[in-house]
């Protein structure tokens, strides 16, 4: 799994006006829990910027005050209106308590159903699942190539070991639906017999 490593400070200082002189020195105020104790820290936003912005799952290696916590990330709070990075919250990975995390889906293979003309739509891009740290990937990968024209992989047909998934097992994840094209050859197939 990919590992950033964030050089953060200790805040002493909490509340409004301390939080606010942070963010003007381009600093993101941010918080480590579900450890020994919580941890407030400080980093700067360029620091932050590559586990926030990407739609891949990483682990933070943050050093705080000469320690270092590993950890995953758990919460971003944006600005609504400028859509600044306000706050940022890890959770700490303790080797034998489980933690909740969301994992992108990477699809692999090209379905049967749109070799035949049919059209993938994707329904879901992530899967939350509950697991220990070690048993945590970059991502669940999920072979697409058996899905037939008007089928849907759900989340029940996804096998990992050492994890349980927590979305509702019925929900689709990608279908394969007919065209427009598709559905036009099948009328006139049907109007010639």
């Amino acid at each position: 799994m990919k590992t950033i490593t964030i050089e953060g400070q200790l805040r002493t200082e909490m509340g409004k006006k301390a939080t606010r002189q942070l963010r003007s020195q381009e600093m993101v105020p941010g918080v480590i829990y579900g450890g020994a104790h919580e941890v407030n820290f400080a980093a700067s936003a360029k620091a932050v910027k590559p586990i926030v912005y990407t739609p891949e799952f990483m682990q933070a290696d943050v050093q705080v005050d000469g320690k270092t916590y590993t950890c995953i990330l758990k919460d971003l709070q944006f600005d609504k209106v400028t859509d600044e990075l306000l706050h940022i919250d890890f959770l700490e990975l303790v080797a034998d308590k489980k933690v909740v995390a969301t994992l992108p889906l990477h699809l692999t293979g090209i379905p049967v159903g749109v070799k035949g003309g049919g059209k993938l739509v994707v329904k879901m891009k992530s899967l939350k699942v509950k697991a220990l740290p070690k048993d945590l990937k970059e991502l669940i990968e999920l072979d697409i190539s058996k899905l037939e024209l008007n089928e849907n992989i759900r989340v029940e047909d996804v096998k990992e070991k050492n994890m349980e998934i927590l979305n509702s097992p019925r929900i689709p994840i990608a279908s394969v639906v007919m065209t427009r094209q598709l559905k036009q050859e099948d009328s006139k197939d049907e109007k010639k017999k």
